[in-house]
């Protein structure tokens, strides 16, 4: 791990202040034009807003707000974060992540413990639950312990490589699990949204870089939807999924957090009947 994480100049400082910039970038050009009373723009010109258009919307100067898509390392006031975040009209957790980069909002504590394996008594709990998957991630999305059930949904969980272990790497490159999916267009875009969500803060480490690296390189899905800068909180919500004998299983998706491991999400599939 970087013993100077989060210090100015350090390689997570830059690559939050690169994710921010690309965030930022993404998220003025999407917007409707005609939303903010402004007329289409000409061809061959900025398809949604411009940064001196952002800069009026909101108050902050041009240079100011330019300086924010370009990375540099200034540091912005909650307020001018604030006014942005109103004028790109984010979504409350696209703000929290936008703070969350510039360490303007509470995050969760990187590493707790050993994030190679659960503890002993996550896994007694994860067994406990019996014919409910369940499963739990590790910072990256590895994963690193599931009980029964999640393994007669996914029978391959136990004899993938633990080097693909990864929620991320099975949803986008192993077919069985597309297969397995109702909606996987859907489904895989959204844990990637969640993803950079949960690793918005964590850009800089060497696990988190890995992953995305090979990702990008391996699916052109994950690269286009990498690109897209997508930020979602998670959500409780069905999940349907087609077993090979088992036939259309309809689950709820929800998410725990341990007290004492708040850097593993525990995520559980209880049945709708």
């Amino acid at each position: 791990m970087d013993d100077d994480l989060g210090r100015p100049g350090s390689a997570s400082t830059v690559e939050q202040r690169r994710e921010l910039g690309g965030f930022l970038r993404a998220r003025r050009e999407r917007l409707d034009r005609a939303a903010f009373g402004l007329p289409p723009a000409g061809r061959g010109r900025t398809v949604g807003l411009r940064r001196e258009e952002v800069s009026f919307l909101s108050g902050v100067s041009v240079t100011w707000y330019t300086w924010l898509e370009q990375g540099r390392d200034i540091h912005p006031s909650r307020q001018v974060l604030d006014a942005v975040a109103r004028c790109l009209r984010l979504s409350e957790p696209e703000h929290g992540y936008v703070l969350g980069l510039l360490g303007l909002a509470p995050s969760r504590p990187r590493v707790v413990g050993d994030t190679a394996a659960a503890p002993a008594h996550l896994q007694r709990f994860l067994d406990a639950l019996g014919e409910h998957p369940a499963y739990a991630l590790a910072p990256d999305w590895r994963l690193v312990a599931w009980n029964a059930a999640y393994e007669l949904l996914y029978p391959r969980i136990a004899t993938t490589d633990p080097a693909d272990r990864n929620l991320l790497w099975l949803v986008f490159t192993d077919p069985g699990v597309r297969a397995l999916l109702d909606d996987w267009q859907i489904t895989s875009r959204r844990f990637l949204a969640e993803f950079r969500t949960e690793a918005g803060a964590r850009l800089g480490d060497p696990q988190v870089r890995a992953v995305v690296a090979r990702l990008r390189a391996a699916s052109p899905e994950f690269e286009d939807g990498w690109e897209r800068h997508d930020v979602q909180g998670f959500v409780s919500r069905e999940r349907v999924f087609h077993h090979p004998t088992d036939g259309r299983l309809v689950y709820e998706h929800h998410q725990l957090r341990p007290s004492d491991r708040p850097d593993l999400q525990v995520v559980v599939y209880t049945r709708v009947e």
